[in-house]
């Protein structure tokens, strides 16, 4: 890990928050106390920025800096605003394409779908801020710069996230094994969110059942499961190519 990627220490945390810095989360001693750790918390609940208490043996593996009982990991992405996303692809006179990830926490898997999305025409990647994958070096490495291009969007809650973009008229298609239709059967020309779901849990239920479609990929082989970034690319190759057919 970088050490620009992490700011340690509770006064520097605390410029770096004062300052707007993107601080995707903050790792706190458990039972730290002080001035400084109460407004760390205070500006923290502000920006709505995750705060994770942790042994003191974790924060000495992450860092030898006099870390203070607290690190803050900072992001290279910019967060964007959902509804912004949407409104914008839709005054440029196109169909806006979100690619949407319930729990993916694999750097590498994160990396590659920004990738697809970028490839594909996506607009905008939306993940909630917990239980997802760190947004640094390593997944912007490996998204190629995908992540510095395309907009990702960071809510609290996944699940309210989705249906501000169905009340932008966006249609909700799950990939899930538990899908009822195949990927082929269902329309994928118009205003989309595809979902994703984590190779070991998948798509939460709260998603599932708000989604307008479950959908899954057809295979023939004995495995039934594809890695989350390889599906994703499937899906959005099928999303372009519907779009074009569309003309």
């Amino acid at each position: 890990m970088a050490a620009n990627d992490m700011v340690c220490g509770v006064w520097p945390v605390i410029e770096a928050l004062k300052a707007g810095k993107n601080v995707e989360k903050l790792l706190v001693r458990r039972e730290a106390g002080g001035e400084g750790i109460r407004e760390i918390r205070k500006l923290a609940q502000e920006r709505d920025i995750p705060w994770q208490p942790v042994p003191v043996e974790k924060l000495d593996r992450l860092t030898r800096a006099e870390h203070q009982g607290v690190i803050a990991f900072l992001s290279q992405v910019e967060e964007q605003d959902l509804d912004e996303v949407i409104a914008m692809a839709f005054e440029r006179g196109e169909q806006p394409l979100i690619l949407a990830l319930d729990s993916v926490t694999d750097v590498r898997n994160m990396g590659a779908i920004a990738r697809s999305v970028e490839c594909f025409g996506g607009h905008a990647l939306l993940v909630p801020k917990v239980g997802t994958a760190r947004l640094g070096p390593d997944a912007v490495k490996s998204s190629a710069g995908a992540l510095l291009r395309k907009p990702v969007c960071r809510v609290n809650r996944l699940k309210d996230a989705l249906l501000r973009a169905r009340e932008h008229g966006l249609r909700i298609v799950a990939l899930t094994e538990k899908g009822t239709s195949l990927l082929s059967d269902v329309p994928l020309d118009g205003p989309l969110v595809v979902v994703m779901g984590s190779e070991d849990e998948g798509i939460s239920d709260s998603v599932l059942r708000i989604a307008d479609d479950l959908v899954r990929i057809p295979m023939a082989g004995s495995i039934g499961s594809l890695n989350v970034s390889v599906a994703t690319g499937i899906a959005l190759h099928a999303v372009l190519n519907a779009r074009l057919a569309k003309g």
